[in-house]
């Protein structure tokens, strides 16, 4: 579908552009997990996660937004480049959660 290959064609460049060219000290080390395009290409939810503090690095991500979509729109070919949103991926965390939980339920009790 052309939406996930440009929802992973938006992931690689952003990934770029935040490690490459956005040389924010205080953002540490952020990953992207996954970019979600509306089915009109023009919004974009990017999920990431982060080994710093995650607030603080959506706050930068946020306000780095017109910059990160200049330099998106010089390295892709599109009629309109979307409106970013940045939102923190709990997914690691909470999975990590379900498996501490589940571990705990199969301890032995007598123990």
């Amino acid at each position: 579908m052309r939406i996930d290959r440009v929802a992973a064609q938006l992931e690689k460049e952003l990934s770029l552009i935040i490690t490459q060219e956005l040389q924010d000290p205080r953002l540490g080390m952020v990953t992207l997990t996954r970019v979600v395009l509306t089915p009109d290409l023009k919004e974009a939810t990017i999920f990431f996660s982060s080994l710093s503090d995650k607030q603080k690095g959506l706050a930068i991500l946020e306000r780095a937004k017109g910059f990160i979509r200049t330099h998106l729109a010089q390295r892709m070919r599109m009629r309109f480049i979307p409106n970013l949103h940045f939102k923190i991926d709990d997914g690691p965390e909470y999975a990590e959660h379900i498996n501490r939980l589940f571990h705990e339920l199969h301890q032995d009790p007598q123990k």
